[in-house]
């Protein structure tokens, strides 16, 4: 194993190990969260050691604690003591490695992540927002404490060690056909229709991947398409104490095709989405970042059938609109000018690594 992640808690006696901090989610099932904690019972006094794995919103900064307000909201969590040792898990490949790394003292632990939970998103701070990220993370928290599950017992910060994780989506293996859309608009004013036919070679895209938009426009109006406009819209879908959507324009493009009275058009357009279009955004929803790494666009949430209505944390999804700008001819043209609008879902995620 190339790394290991580890953590020690202010005051030495716990050290958390894990050998991967990106957890994937197969649809059917998650990553196993195998990891290991190194123990030091010097200053334990009646303390036990506990681990937790963590699901939670961040809605707010760090600083606002300090005004006793709640800034996560705990979505999932599961927990289990390690010290004194109550149950041992079946050790996996990734247990013996961060066990011999640890040396004496060492525990090993493990969390099954529910298929129901969100993956990791962050919300793209504004230009003066400080502080950590609003959005989706997980986190494994090492600490010391009487009692597993005491609201009242305060845990000191130095009595822990933390590691934020990531659950991540892959592109399945398989593309699916793409999606096709069409629309016959009437106008006034002209006895014939404007036919606009949108479609794609495939169901899913790769992040940065150019994305080829086949256009069929047959105009057989009275009118003149004076131009096309595609846009890719995200809509991120909170789902916590209520239901909130919010809808973002990620890209706009405009190309001067014209389309005359009677006039026909097949063309391709390619257009390709990037975070760094849009890094003013406030808001947006970006894939979860481990420190300031760079990151993408958020991925499209891929669920499985049926858990769509007891997911929680962030949903993101995306799709394209295009639009023909149509106007007539003379000194009404301006005044009867209409739009003819057909839209197209787009699923946008990372290719699944090389092993």
């Amino acid at each position: 194993m190339a790394k290991v992640f580890k953590k020690t808690s202010g005051n030495g006696g716990l050290t958390l190990y894990l050998g991967k901090r990106d957890y994937v989610d197969h649809v059917s099932a998650v990553d196993t969260v195998d990891g290991v904690v190194k123990v030091d019972t010097a200053d334990f006094g009646d303390r036990k050691a506990f681990v937790q794995l963590a699901c939670a919103f961040r809605y707010g900064s760090e600083d606002l604690d300090v005004m006793g307000l709640c800034f996560r909201k705990d979505i999932w969590f599961e927990q289990t003591q390690i010290y004194p040792e109550n149950s041992k898990p079946q050790l996996s490949a990734m247990h013996e490695t961060l066990l011999k790394k640890a040396g004496d003292n060492a525990y090993p632990f493990s969390f099954e992540i529910p298929t129901n939970l969100p993956c990791s998103v962050s919300l793209q701070p504004g230009p003066d927002d400080k502080g950590k990220a609003c959005g989706v993370d997980f986190e494994v928290k090492t600490y010391l404490a009487k009692e597993k599950n005491n609201p009242d017992e305060k845990v000191e910060k130095k009595d822990t060690a933390r590691l934020v994780i990531r659950k991540i989506q892959y592109a399945p293996s398989q593309v699916g056909a793409g999606p096709k859309a069409d629309i016959c608009k009437s106008f006034m004013m002209s006895d014939k229709p404007v036919h606009l036919e949108a479609s794609m070679e495939k169901d899913l895209y790769f992040h940065g991947e150019a994305i080829p938009i086949k256009l069929k426009i047959s105009n057989e109006s009275n009118k003149t398409v004076k131009k096309i406009k595609i846009t890719v819209d995200q809509t991120t879908d909170i789902v916590l104490y209520s239901a909130d959507k919010y809808t973002k324009t990620v890209l706009c493009q405009e190309f001067g095709e014209t389309v005359e009275a009677s006039g026909t058009l097949e063309k391709t357009v390619s257009i390709t989405p990037l975070l760094t279009e849009n890094k003013e955004k406030r808001g947006l929803a970006l894939d979860g970042r481990l420190k300031d790494e760079d990151t993408n666009l958020a991925s499209t949430t891929m669920l499985r059938q049926g858990v769509e209505k007891e997911v929680l944390g962030i949903l993101v999804s995306y799709k394209i609109k295009i639009n023909l700008m149509v106007a007539g001819g003379g000194l009404l043209g301006g005044l009867t000018a209409s739009d003819v609008t057909v839209e197209l879902p787009l699923n946008l995620m990372h290719p699944k690594p090389e092993e």
